[in-house]
């Protein structure tokens, strides 16, 4: 076999590139943070794995010469927002969100405008260029807590998940105006796959995330960010779940509460046991080598806009931590 091929071989042999991660992380004086939306293999890597919130903290006290940021552009926007003398890096600039996509920088704009004096509350989802127009930026985490700090009679706009936004409105009593993004995910989980599995499985407790239409969130028995779910099934007495998000969660769950069982709810398409989010999975082992390797590809943003999202940014990690 030629030398090529052997590295070849070794390029698409996990151990290997997890060891050579490790080696440039050290090497760079890198930090690796990943949702709990990727691959199991590379949430076993990082030095921290966590939800937006979680996650958009861990960013805030880095403290590290380099960010390796696992998870979607958004995301790693964030962290280079809240780390400006940081080299921020993410394994694929095509690790976009269909949120993000559904709520452009001027419709944003344009849509403020025709609500004067409202204030604009955003999920993280989002452009910096979107963040950057708005009063505060929330997470699934959080938002129900910073929505009930406003004035009473204030106006809120919340974009760009219509679902979280209506979940928001029946757990607060605010009426929200609402953009009409939905999250790619979310949106297709299965209410007759979730029957069939509730015949199968009678004794499991259906879990979901705000982010799902509300006809799946009436029928859950909890609903909560994805660090909340994680922390209601580790804590809760009952051993079985069926698990409405995104199935990367599961890789943590099943760590934490080796005992249980999770079983995922199917998308609409019945092609496959669960939905999984495509963007998030544009993040693998081999990319993530190659961007360490290479230095690249990297996320920096122009200064003005930078500020300009920093503010809403530490209003939400702020009001987050009343």
């Amino acid at each position: 076999m030629s030398a090529i091929g052997d590295d070849e071989v070794l390029q698409r042999d996990p151990v290997w590139l997890s060891e050579e991660i490790r080696r440039l992380l050290c090497e760079r004086g890198g930090v690796l943070l990943a949702h709990y939306y990727q691959d199991g293999d590379i949430q076993d890597l990082a030095d921290f794995v966590g939800d937006s919130l979680e996650l958009a903290r861990a960013a805030q006290r880095a403290n590290a010469r380099t960010i390796v940021f696992c998870g979607v552009r958004f995301m790693a926007e964030v962290a280079s927002i809240l780390n400006p003398d940081a080299e921020v890096l993410i394994p694929s600039l095509e690790a976009g969100c269909s949120l993000e996509d559904s709520c452009q920088p001027e419709d944003f704009r344009r849509w403020r405008e025709e609500h004067p004096g409202a204030v604009a509350v955003t999920y993280i989802n989002c452009s910096a260029a979107v963040k950057a127009l708005s009063d505060v930026i929330v997470t699934s985490s959080s938002a129900e807590k910073i929505i009930r700090q406003l004035p009473a009679d204030q106006t809120i706009l919340f974009a760009p998940d219509r679902h979280l936004g209506a979940y928001l409105r029946r757990t607060t009593g605010r009426d929200l105006v609402l953009w009409p993004g939905t999250c790619v995910v979310h949106e297709q989980f299965s209410l007759e796959a979730l029957a069939g599995l509730r015949i199968e499985h009678p004794r499991a407790l259906l879990v979901a995330h705000p982010e799902c239409p509300e006809a799946l969130l009436v029928q859950a028995d909890f609903v909560g960010s994805t660090s909340a779910i994680l922390r209601h099934v580790v804590e809760s007495p009952h051993d079985e779940f069926l698990v409405a998000t995104e199935p990367g969660i599961i890789h943590q769950m099943a760590k934490k509460a080796p005992g249980k069982r999770f079983v995922p709810v199917p998308g609409n398409s019945g092609e496959c046991a669960c939905n999984v989010c495509p963007f998030m999975k544009k993040n693998t082992l081999h990319n993530l080598w190659e961007c360490l390797r290479d230095g690249s590809p990297t996320l920096r943003l122009p200064e003005e806009l930078r500020l300009a999202a920093l503010r809403p940014l530490e209003r939400m990690l702020e009001m987050a931590a009343r």
